[in-house]
């Protein structure tokens, strides 16, 4: 009789080393703390107030109702846009953006992520982000994306229409403009990611060079 020990039948059973790693569970989608939210809305939006500007929204009617998966995609022309696209859209509709990694530092990073966002590599193709995108629509939740990439960017991304086609979810076009004390943000009808990401991408280009046009001038 071997002087080994044989494993307890009851407690966990031995890996093989060469037996191979179970895979890791991704990570579930960042969850949106509607307090923190609104109350970060809300702050935001103190310096339009105090510099005597307020906010006006055309197109909400083209807003898909709470509960379905949407990609919001807008023009960005300053660091307000994320907070003035959140404070634009009807009541129960939550934004998550993929904001930029450096941002989830200290305090902000913390009110950032609870408030739904998540961050992404802006230096290359950050798949995390992609997929993590992908996980929120699958949840019917609203993923906020600027295709520029960053403030005033000369060249739209794929991105957009790459995660609206896996997650088959439409893509909302908001237009950002200042007029005065007037700031303004308008929706577009939605558009559904099919015929490449190309020819989707291009579209939403268009129909963003339109809606971010100042409001008196024909669409």
């Amino acid at each position: 009789m071997s002087d080994a020990v044989s494993p307890d039948a009851s407690g966990p059973v031995p890996r093989r080393a060469d037996a191979p790693r179970p895979a890791a569970a991704e990570a579930g989608p960042p969850q949106v703390d509607p307090r923190v939210y609104r109350a970060v809305v809300a702050l935001t939006y103190l310096p339009v107030v105090l510099s005597g500007a307020h906010l006006e929204v055309h197109g909400r009617e083209h807003v898909p109702p709470p509960g379905t998966p949407l990609v919001i995609a807008s023009n960005h022309r300053s660091n307000l846009d994320p907070f003035l696209v959140a404070r634009a859209l009807p009541p129960g509709r939550f934004v998550q953006f993929m904001a930029k990694k450096e941002l989830f530092v200290s305090v902000i990073g913390w009110i950032i992520s609870t408030g739904g966002s998540f961050p992404v590599e802006r230096s290359g193709n950050d798949l995390g982000a992609v997929r993590m995108a992908v996980r929120i629509l699958k949840n019917n939740g609203t993923v906020g994306i600027f295709p520029q990439g960053t403030r005033g960017g000369p060249a739209m991304q794929g991105g957009v229409a790459l995660i609206a086609a896996k997650a088959r979810a439409p893509i909302l076009p908001a237009g950002i403009c200042r007029e005065g004390r007037r700031w303004i943000v308008r929706f577009g009808p939605p558009i559904e990611a099919q015929g490449g990401i190309k020819g989707v991408t291009h579209e939403l280009g268009e129909r963003l060079v339109q809606l971010a046009r100042p409001v008196g001038e024909r669409i």
